[in-house]
C-alpha cells in the first residue's frame, strides 16, 4: 500500500517541523565554543554547560510532554513547545553574558516536543504505513544534523552567534506556520507501542539489550558533545580560519554520510548490526587517537571524517536495533529510556568536556572520549545478535 494524500501532507509537514527544530538545536554545536568566547564571563566550562544543557531539559521534559499530549491533544503541546523554543532562542540571541546563554539554551531544550511530533505522526498514519513514515522522519533527523553542522559555521561567520540564534527563532516561527497548515488533526489516540509506562519500567531496566543500547547512545552523544567543546578552538589553532570552518565541516559531514550508507545497507541485508556497530565504535576510537597524536589541518579533517562515519552509523543503527530488541508491549517505555540516555549524554558531554578543556588542552577531552568508546566496545559483547527470520531467539 501507499500513503494517502492526508498521510503524505502530514508526513511532509511534520518532517519539516522536526527538521527545523533539530536545525535550531544543533547549528550551534560546531561554533559555540569558538564564538562564545566573546561573551562576558565565558569560560570553557561554562560554554560547555551552554552547549549541553539543552539535553538535560530535554531529558526531564520529553516524557511529561508526551504524556500531556495524550491527555490534552498533540497540537496544543507542540505549540507550547515551539513557543518555549522561540523564547529560548530570543534570550540566547540577546544575551551578552554566558549565563544568559545558558538559560536560553536550557529553554530551547525545554520545548521537548520530539515525542509529541512522532505521536502525532502515528495518529495520522495507518498502522501498515507507520513504520515507513517513521523511517522517513529518521532520515530527516540524520540529514538535519548534517545540514546543521554545515550551516552553523557559515551563518556564524557573517552574522555571529547572536545572528545564528535569531535564525533559530525564525525556524521556530516557521514550525508554527507548518503546524497550522497540517490537515485536520484526528482524535487523540494512545498508541500502546509508543506509550511510556511506569509499570513497564522495571522490565525494561532488566532487559540487557535495551540497557546496553541506551548506554551506547549515552556514550555516543557524550563523546560527540564533549568533542565540540574543544574542537572549534582547536581547528583554528591548527590553522583554519574561523570563518572557513564550514569549508571543513561541509565535505566531512557529506562524505561521512555517503560512506556510512554501505554500512547501513550491509547491516540491514545481513542482519549484521551488532558487529558493524562495534566496528563503527572502533572507527571513532581511531579518529580520536589520530586527533590526539597528529597535528595539521588535513590530518584533523581526515580524523573528523572517520569519526563521523562511525558516529552517523551508530546514531542511525541503534534505534533500529532497539525496535527489534524491545518487545512491542514495552517499546514505548524502552524508547523513553533510550531517548533519556541520549539527551543526558549530550548534557554530560558538554559539562564534562567544558571542564576538561578549562586549560585548553584537548588531549583530556580526547582521552575521555577514548575511555567512553572503549566501554561501549566492550559493552557490545553483551548484545545478542539479531535472529534470522523465522527464529524465535534474539
Amino acid at each position: 500500500m501507499a500513503l494517502n494524500s492526508v498521510e503524505k501532507k502530514a508526513l511532509s509537514g511534520l518532517a519539516l517541523l522536526y527538521a527545523s527544530r533539530m536545525l535550531g538545536l544543533f547549528m550551534v554545536l560546531p561554533v559555540l565554543a569558538l564564538y562564545g568566547q566573546d561573551l562576558v564571563g565565558a569560560t570553557p566550562a561554562l560554554l560547555g554547560v551552554a552547549l549541553g544543557i539543552y539535553g538535560l531539559t530535554q531529558a526531564c521534559l520529553q516524557i511529561p510532554f508526551g504524556a500531556a499530549s495524550d491527555r490534552f491533544g498533540r497540537k496544543p503541546l507542540i505549540v507550547t513547545g515551539l513557543l518555549i523554543f522561540l523564547a529560548g532562542s530570543i534570550i540566547s540571541a540577546l544575551s551578552s553574558h554566558v549565563i544568559g546563554l545558558i538559560w536560553g539554551r536550557a529553554l530551547q531544550g525545554a520545548g521537548a516536543i520530539s515525542s509529541v511530533v512522532l505521536a502525532l505522526l502515528a495518529d495520522y498514519t495507518r498502522p501498515e504505513e507507520r513504520s515507513k513514515s517513521m523511517a522517513v522522519v529518521g532520515a530527516v533527523i540524520g540529514a538535519s544534523f548534517v545540514l546543521a553542522v554545515v550551516l552553523g559555521p557559515w551563518l556564524a561567520g557573517f552574522a555571529g552567534l547572536s545572528g545564528l540564534f535569531w535564525f533559530t527563532a525564525v525556524l521556530a516561527v516557521f514550525g508554527l506556520l507548518v503546524l497550522f497548515r497540517l490537515p485536520e488533526i484526528p482524535p487523540v489516540q494512545v498508541h500502546q507501542e509508543r506509550k511510556f509506562s511506569i509499570s513497564s519500567l522495571a522490565d525494561v531496566l532488566k532487559d540487557r539489550n535495551v540497557m546496553v543500547l541506551s548506554l551506547g547512545i549515552f556514550l555516543l552523544h557524550m563523546t560527540m558533545t564533549a568533542l565540540f567543546t574543544a574542537l572549534p578552538v582547536e581547528l583554528v589553532q591548527r590553522g583554519f580560519e574561523a570563518d572557513d570552518l564550514g569549508k571543513v565541516y561541509a565535505p566531512v559531514m557529506i562524505l561521512s554520510f555517503v560512506f556510512m550508507m554501505p554500512l547501513m545497507m550491509t547491516a540491514e541485508r545481513k542482519l549484521a548490526h551488532v558487529p558493524l556497530i562495534r566496528l563503527a565504535a572502533i572507527l571513532i576510537l581511531l579518529a580520536l587517537l589520530v586527533l590526539d597524536f597528529f597535528d595539521g589541518v588535513y590530518v584533523a579533517a581526515i580524523a573528523l571524517l572517520i569519526f563521523f562515519i562511525g558516529f552517523n552509523f551508530i546514531e542511525a543503527s541503534l534505534p533500529s536495533l532497539l525496535s527489534r530488541k524491545a518487545s512491542q508491549e514495552v517499546r514505548g517505555t524502552a524508547m523513553g529510556v533510550f531517548s533519556t540516555g541520549q539527551f543526558v549524554g549530550a548534557a554530560s558531554g558538554g559539562m564534562i568536556g567544558g571542564w576538561l578543556y578549562s586549560n585548553h588542552v584537548i588531549a583530556y577531552v580526547l582521552w575521555m572520549g577514548l575511555a567512553a568508546q572503549l566501554i561501549w566496545v566492550f559493552s557490545t559483547l553483551w548484545l545478542t545478535p539479531i535472529a534470522n527470520p523465522g527464529s524465535t531467539n534474539g
